[in-house]
């Protein structure tokens, strides 16, 4: 025999014993490798999750009332919002939103839009993960039109002059926002804008078709704000409702890493969550998840570097893997459009860095020629330190292109952010603060590239000494 037929052999024999050697199982996670996964697989879900409870209390309804609609069903606001309204954090009140939740597990959707001329307008369409997945409006130059929402795994033939728009997942969360003015006769042009739009499914296509009514579950909670409900939910609901939805709302291709992660705690999509198979030692380290998970999203949000005491990102409405920075903008700003659209520069503290309080008075001062370079239109929102609108005595909650604004003699704009009102002279410049602590969020849709590559810079709040 040759030396080479000797280690042949060798070799062959040595892969036939670990052939025929039992398969190893992987080792088992410590309970420290467990959380970490946990808490990666929290943030992960965390936007999937608040959309459906979203859904869940927005679709909770046997008819469309205020802003309540049943599945399939278009609900228009025909005013602002006012501070009763809770079911989204950072609510705008720039635009009449109009509104829809879609399941396109059995077929397709269209979506009518009519033509709507000059008026700026923009109807994002969500997915379960809060990707802005398309886009129709002024910016994309769509006046109008019919476009069919198909699912992910749907395949067919769509009727001739329809534009398709693919939904990577089966939720579909419709999130129209029509500019106006707010006087009485813009609050007419555009409910009328409205109640042309129309939601037709593809058996119901080019025939008349009435919007199914819907059903009230008396079980889902109507008062506690979603946020709220979801923070609050503990580990083994969380996951397994993470779960159940990842079934129709499937993760991306480049979540993959994230998924297999996910299993090894036995979180799989489309399978039932249990805590209780998992070791206890596991099992107690991964129910302190919740905590620690919301605490690092919060987190995340005020490492966010400043930028003249205003915090802004430019990567929103459409996320890749950022999984942290969708869960951030879940948090603070459900729907938040690409940025292309809108960018949302956020403060909570002055220029000096000290947070906003409502016994203290500030000045927002815009130079000469320096007011929000925008080509659809800015406004300035205030929000209590929750996220909500504050309610005073004006049913004032923004300051905008909008408004009348006075000018001081050299051209520059001084807006007043105080509890109390500054007087007749500058109440057209004023923005009602609360008693306590406060956030401003500014809004500039159709942002000038200015704004973005920081060649203009929102300017720092001052407190008036």
């Amino acid at each position: 025999m040759t030396a080479r037929s000797v280690i042949t052999a060798a070799v062959t024999a040595l892969l036939c014993t670990v052939a025929a050697s039992p398969a190893q199982p992987p080792p088992a996670l410590t309970a420290d490798e467990a959380a970490a996964i946990a808490a990666e697989a929290y943030i992960y879900g965390y936007p999937l999750v608040t959309m459906e409870m979203t859904r869940r209390v927005m679709t909770n309804t046997a008819k469309v009332e205020g802003t309540h609609a049943p599945m399939f069903n278009l609900c228009s606001l025909r005013e602002y919002p006012t501070a009763a309204f809770k079911e989204v954090t950072a609510p705008n009140a720039d635009t009449l939103y109009t509104a829809a939740w879609l399941d396109l597990g059995k077929e397709p959707w269209f979506l009518h839009i009519p033509d709507m001329g000059d008026r700026y307008y923009l109807f994002p369409m969500l997915s379960g993960w809060t990707d802005v997945f398309q886009v129709p409006g002024k910016r994309t130059g769509i006046k109008g039109g019919d476009f069919a929402i198909t699912g992910p795994g749907w395949k067919g033939t769509l009727p001739s002059g329809v534009q398709e728009y693919k939904s990577p997942t089966n939720m579909v969360w419709i999130l129209g926002r029509i500019y106006c003015t707010g006087t009485p006769d813009d609050y007419k042009a555009v409910h009328e804008l409205q109640d042309k739009l129309a939601l037709t499914p593809l058996s119901s296509f080019g025939k008349p078709f009435t919007p199914p009514a819907g059903q009230v579950d008396p079980g889902i909670d109507m008062k506690t704000p979603v946020r709220d409900q979801v923070n609050k939910m503990d580990v083994g609901a969380y996951f397994n409702l993470l779960a159940t939805l990842m079934k129709d709302n499937p993760p991306a291709e480049a979540d993959a890493p994230m998924v297999a992660r996910m299993a090894k705690i036995g979180l799989v999509p489309g399978k039932p969550f249990d805590l209780a198979k998992l070791d206890p030692a596991v099992a107690k380290a991964v129910q302190g998840v919740p905590k620690s998970a919301v605490e690092k999203i919060v987190a995340e949000f005020k490492a966010m570097r400043p930028v003249n005491g205003w915090k802004y990102a430019t990567s929103a409405g459409v996320y890749g893997t950022h999984y942290l920075d969708r869960a951030t903008i879940t948090f603070f700003g459900l729907g938040a459009n690409r940025t292309e659209d809108a960018i949302y520069p956020t403060s909570e503290a002055d220029a000096e860095g000290k947070p906003y309080e409502g016994s203290n008075k500030y000045v927002v001062h815009f130079a000469k020629g320096q007011m929000p370079p925008v080509k659809g239109f800015w406004s300035l929102t205030m929000y209590d330190a929750q996220f909500y609108f504050v309610e005073n005595p004006l049913n004032r909650y923004t300051l905008s292109q909008r408004n009348k604004l006075v000018t001081n003699p050299d051209g520059s704009v001084d807006l007043y952010i105080q509890k109390d009102n500054p007087g007749p002279d500058k109440e057209a410049n004023w923005l009602p603060a609360p008693a306590g602590k406060f956030v401003l969020m500014f809004r500039f849709y159709w942002p000038e590239s200015a704004i973005a590559d920081g060649t203009w810079k929102p300017p720092a709040v001052q407190q008036v000494k």
